[in-house]
C-alpha cells in the first residue's frame, strides 16, 4: 500500500525543516554546548512542525555520529526512530492517554534507564488535553526528572496549559509557514516524484493550507492522485470548491460599481457551475483584505505572495473603494461565511452581503445623524404584579415636544410593518453586526411587535434581563438608529413587559399652556377676533 506522501516527506534532520529557523538553530546551539534543557514546550497550530522537530531532537541526542553530524540520519539509532521502533522513544496522545493513572503509569517507569540510547525522550502529544488531576502528577517529574529523562510537550492551545508546567519548560512558538516557503516545498516533492505543476496551483494550495505544511502536502497528494502527470490550476481550484480568482475580483468590482444586479447574476452563475459558496466567501474576504493593504499602506509590500496581475486589480479598486466602504464589505462577508453553514436558500446570506455591501455604507452612515435628532423614551419595567399587557401611559411613550417637533410627517404604514415582521431576522443581524452580541442576542428575545405612529414597541415576555439590556438609554438610541435606517425613516422604539406589544396608535399634539385663571388662549382668541360664542357643556356645566 502507497504511503501518504505527508509521511513520506516528513523532515528528518534539522536541514529538511522548513521554516521555525529560530527553533532550530536555538537547538542546534543547546546541542553543540550540552546544554539542552530536561523538558520544551512546543506550541504552535497543527502542521507546522512540532512533532518532526521533537523526534529529530530525540535523534540528535541519541545519535551515534560525530557531535557536529548530529543527526546523521545513518546510525541505527536513527534509523530506529525514523522507523518508528525506538524503544527509547516514547509517544503519548495525550487526547486518547489523559487520566492520572496514566501519567502515573508514565512516572513509574521514567526512572528506569533507557535500553539503547542515552536518553529516553517522551513526546506527549496534544498535551493540553490532560485532565488537572494528570498535570498535577506530571508536574513533579517534570520539574526533576531523571538526569537520562527528557520531556517534549507539544500542543496547538497553550492557553489551556496551566502556568506551574509552562513555567518548567523552555517554550517554542511555531509559527504558520508563508505562501512562498510552501510552495517552495511542494516545488521540490512534485518535481522527486516525477511530477510537474504550475507555480499558481503550489500558490493555490499554500493559500488553502493556511500556514500548515501538512495540509499542504495532503491536498498536493491528492491533486498527483488525479490521474495526471501534472497539476494545474484549475485541478486544485475544482479539489477546493474554488473559482478563479477573476470571479472574485469581478464581485469586487461590482461591489465599487455599486452594481447590485450584476452582483447577484454572477453569484447565480457560481451557483450553476457548482462552486463552493463558502469557499468562494473565503477568497472575496482575502481579496477584499488586500484592498484594504493597500488603502492602509499605499504599497503592496504585504500581498507579494499574489500574481502581479490580481495586486494590480486590488490597486485600481483600492482607488475607487473608500476606507469605510471596503471595512464595512469585509464585516458583512466575514459575517456570511457562518451563515452559509446552513439555510433554506444557501445563496441568500452571499446576497444579503453584498447588496448590504453596496447599500448598507450609504444607509448607515445618516444613523448618528438621525440618532442624534431623535429621542427614544424608555418605558419603565413592569412590576410583577402588574398585568403581563399594559397601554404605555403619554408621558412613557412620547418624546419630549422638541423632539416630535424635528419628527417626519411620515407615520408607519403597512408595508413598513410588513416588512419588520417578515424580515425581521435580516434586521437583527445588522443589529449583529453594528452592536455587541448581547445586544444582538437581546433583540432576538422579543417575544411581539406593535406599531404606532413612528413608534414600535416591543414586548420582552417575562425576560425582565433583556428587557433591561435594550431599555438602556444608548441602548435603545443605538438600536432605534439601526432600525430607523433600515426603514428610511425616523422612529422610536418602546420597551414592555408580557407576551403582547402595545403601541399609541394616536398622534399627540402639544398645545401652549392654559392660563392659570383657567382661560384657554385658542378660546379667547376665536372670542374675540372671530366672534364665536361660547356654548355650554350639558356634561360639565349641568345645563339640560
Amino acid at each position: 500500500m502507497a504511503q501518504a506522501l505527508y509521511r513520506k516527506w516528513r523532515s528528518q534532520t534539522f536541514d529538511e525543516l522548513v521554516g521555525q529557523e529560530h527553533v532550530i538553530q536555538t537547538l542546534r546551539n543547546a546541542l553543540r554546548e550540552g546544554r539542552v534543557a530536561h523538558a520544551y514546550l512546543f506550541s504552535g497550530p497543527r502542521g507546522t512542525g512540532k512533532t518532526s522537530v521533537a523526534r529529530i531532537l530525540a535523534k540528535a541526542l541519541n545519535c551515534t555520529a560525530p557531535e557536529a553530524a548530529r543527526p546523521c540520519n545513518e546510525c541505527p539509532t536513527c534509523v530506529a526512530i525514523t522507523e518508528g521502533r525506538m524503544l527509547d522513544l516514547i509517544e503519548i496522545d495525550a487526547a486518547s492517554n489523559n487520566s492520572v493513572d496514566d501519567v502515573r503509569e508514565l512516572r513509574d517507569k521514567v526512572s528506569f534507564r533507557p535500553s539503547e540510547g542515552r536518553y529516553k525522550v517522551y513526546i506527549i502529544d496534544e498535551v493540553h488535553m490532560l485532565s488537572p488531576s494528570a498535570f498535577n502528577a506530571l508536574l513533579k517529574t517534570l520539574e526533576e526528572p531523571p538526569p537520562h529523562a527528557r520531556f517534549v510537550l507539544a500542543t496547538t492551545e497553550p492557553h489551556k496549559i496551566p502556568a506551574t508546567i509552562i513555567s518548567r519548560c523552555q517554550r517554542f512558538d511555531f509559527r504558520r509557514l508563508s505562501v512562498p516557503e510552501i510552495a517552495h516545498h511542494l516545488s521540490e516533492i512534485v518535481t522527486a516524484e516525477g511530477f510537474t505543476a504550475e507555480p499558481e496551483a503550489l500558490a493555490a494550495i499554500g493559500r488553502a493550507a493556511q500556514g500548515c505544511m501538512r495540509d499542504a502536502i495532503s491536498l498536493l497528494d491528492q491533486m498527483l492522485s488525479y490521474g495526471s502527470d501534472a497539476v494545474t490550476l484549475t485541478q486544485v481550484q475544482q479539489a477546493l470548491g474554488a473559482v478563479n480568482a477573476q470571479a472574485v475580483a469581478s464581485l469586487v468590482d461590482v461591489i465599487t460599481h455599486r452594481d447590485t444586479a450584476a452582483g447577484l447574476r454572477l453569484i447565480q452563475q457560481l451557483i450553476l457551475e457548482g462552486a463552493s459558496l463558502t469557499e468562494f466567501c473565503h477568497q472575496v474576504v482575502e481579496h477584499l483584505r488586500g484592498v484594504m493593504l493597500l488603502q492602509m499602506t499605499g504599497n503592496a509590500d504585504l500581498i507579494t505572495d499574489l500574481p502581479t496581475e490580481t495586486v494590480e486589480q486590488m490597486k485600481a479598486q483600492a482607488e475607487r473603494m473608500t476606507q469605510p466602504m471596503t471595512l464595512h464589505a469585509i464585516r458583512r462577508f466575514g459575517a456570511a461565511i457562518d451563515d452559509l453553514k446552513g439555510g433554506y436558500q444557501p445563496q441568500l446570506p452571499l446576497e444579503l452581503a453584498l447588496i448590504e455591501a453596496i447599500q448598507g455604507e450609504r444607509s448607515l452612515a445618516p444613523v448618528a445623524a438621525t440618532v442624534g435628532a431623535m429621542a427614544a423614551p424608555v418605558a419603565p419595567p413592569l412590576s410583577s404584579a402588574a398585568p403581563s399587557v399594559a397601554l404605555p401611559t403619554v408621558a412613557e411613550t412620547l418624546p419630549p415636544p422638541q423632539a416630535a417637533e424635528t419628527r417626519s410627517a411620515q407615520p408607519l404604514d403597512e408595508a413598513a410593518a410588513q416588512k419588520i415582521r417578515t424580515r425581521w431576522k435580516e434586521f437583527t443581524q445588522i443589529v449583529r453586526q453594528q452592536c455587541s452580541q448581547q445586544v444582538w442576542a437581546a433583540v432576538n428575545t422579543v417575544r411581539d411587535l406593535d406599531f404606532g405612529d413612528n413608534v414600535i414597541a416591543f414586548a420582552f415576555g417575562n425576560n425582565q434581563f433583556t428587557h433591561d439590556i435594550v431599555s438602556k438609554p444608548e441602548t435603545l438610541e443605538r438600536v432605534a438608529g439601526l432600525l430607523s435606517a433600515w426603514l428610511g425613516r425616523p422612529l422610536t422604539i418602546i420597551c414592555q413587559m408580557g407576551e403582547q406589544a402595545v403601541a399609541p396608535k394616536t398622534k399627540i399634539t402639544t398645545t401652549a399652556p392654559a392660563r392659570q385663571n383657567g382661560e384657554d388662549p385658542l378660546v379667547t382668541y376665536a372670542m374675540a377676533d372671530l366672534h364665536a360664542e361660547l356654548l355650554p357643556n350639558p356634561e360639565v356645566d349641568g345645563v339640560t
